[in-house]
């Protein structure tokens, strides 16, 4: 696997943590669900920013991704 293609998978791989992060946030119920999940989202959310700036930097092209071109 090159080193794009695993920028690529990372990206979506910390989008879904983002994702279940934010569902676990709207479903939180009570104080300590509602801290423990902001620390949660806040914590994903910084990780897809680091994975999405890694990939701009190596200038990955995600339409050959989504048309199947590195798979």
């Amino acid at each position: 696997m090159d080193y794009k293609e695993e920028l690529y998978r990372e990206v979506c791989k910390a989008r879904d943590e983002w994702r279940r992060a934010c569902w676990a946030f709207e479903e939180a119920q009570g104080e300590e669900e509602v801290d423990v999940a902001i620390y949660l989202l806040e914590a994903a959310e910084r990780r897809y920013q680091i994975q999405l700036k890694l990939a701009k930097q190596a200038k990955v092209d995600w339409d050959a991704f989504r048309k199947g071109a590195y798979f």
